[in-house]
């Protein structure tokens, strides 16, 4: 695991997210702006990726960190058929990376930890809706039936970096926790150059490293749902920390009335309906951010609220269906709210 993914859980230590960051902007190569800040973009995991530096001489690092992001995408993508993951899914059983065997223990912890309401096998059943096409469908309930026996997490065992599945047809997904873990590589990359301020963006999962020049935080802005990327329901300013939202807004479409979005239930195979409509996260590592975004969400409210309040150093916003904010211990005193 990268060195600031640290792992979070208490006894037994999942997307595309939309945020804003105020005042920064995105471009195909690198660009300089104003107030010497260096952008550049790439597309991995079916992600923008957008990266931020403040000096000429930290840009220079710009093109090794996009190299990275293909390297992971190698590994990560459930897709792409040269990937490790893909071949594993194909293979049932294999020798991988420690790179991947590590995030496939951290993801099952997280699958533990919420009663298997968090589930890394459900990419199969997230297909059948074609969530990210432009012409999603609902599945019939025999389909979705079929397809649940199939899917859960106690299908996949570990022994040293051999991964095995103990059902053929089960497809591990790691899409709602694998930009957390690049996210974190890259700012340990940067760290090792030097670089002391910058800004990665992996599709609206956001990791500030160090503050700005001036010493500032970074004004991180959280999508109002349902409402256009540019409006915002809240701000947080923060420095050396990662900000992580799974919603319900993020993907999702309307057929016969009913509103179906891409946070699935591993019970039923359909869209989680628990009053919530978004979480985000805070904490130092983008992993535990982009994991525990997801796993929360799924145990909602009470339960999640409960988890988040018993983590060090970590903190949260929950958005129910009327738009209230609820915010987990210490985050008003932390935030300034």
């Amino acid at each position: 695991m990268p060195q600031n993914a640290k792992k979070p859980f208490l006894p037994l230590i999942f997307t595309l997210t939309f945020l804003l960051i105020f005042s920064l902007s995105s471009c195909a190569s690198i660009s300089r702006q104003s107030g010497e800040k260096y952008t550049k973009t790439g597309f991995y995991l079916d992600t923008v990726v957008t990266l931020t530096v403040y000096s000429e001489e930290d840009a220079q690092f710009l093109d090794d960190c996009l190299a990275l992001c293909g390297e992971y995408e190698k590994i990560f993508s459930r897709t792409a058929p040269e990937s490790e993951l893909y071949k594993l899914n194909s293979a049932d059983s294999a020798e991988v990376s420690p790179a991947l065997s590590e995030l496939i223990e951290t993801a099952l912890e997280y699958c533990e930890t919420s009663g298997g309401r968090f589930d890394i096998t459900m990419g199969a059943i997230s297909d059948m809706y074609a969530f990210s096409s432009d012409s999603p469908t609902l599945p019939s309930d025999e389909a979705i039936t079929d397809a649940l026996e199939h899917t859960g997490y106690e299908k996949i065992s570990l022994e040293g970096n051999t991964i095995t599945l103990s059902d053929a047809e089960t497809v591990i997904d790691l899409g709602a926790i694998a930009k957390g873990y690049i996210a974190d590589a890259l700012a340990d990359f940067l760290r090792s150059k030097g670089v002391e301020s910058a800004i990665i963006d992996l599709g609206g999962n956001i990791l500030c490293l160090g503050s700005k020049p001036d010493g500032s935080n970074f004004k991180i802005g959280i999508q109002y749902p349902y409402r256009d990327s540019n409006q915002v329901i809240d701000t947080v300013a923060i420095s050396d920390l990662s900000l992580v939202t799974s919603g319900v807004y993020q993907r999702w479409f309307e057929h016969d009335g009913e509103i179906y979005h891409h946070i699935l239930d591993p019970k039923t195979g359909r869209s989680l309906n628990n009053g919530l409509i978004s979480v985000s996260i805070i904490s130092s590592s983008s992993t535990a951010c982009d994991g525990l975004s997801t796993t929360v969400f799924a145990m909602g409210l009470e339960d999640g609220m409960a988890l988040i309040n018993s983590l060090p150093d970590t903190w949260a916003v929950f958005i129910t269906e009327d738009m209230e904010l609820h915010y987990s211990e210490g985050f008003e005193e932390r935030f300034g709210k």
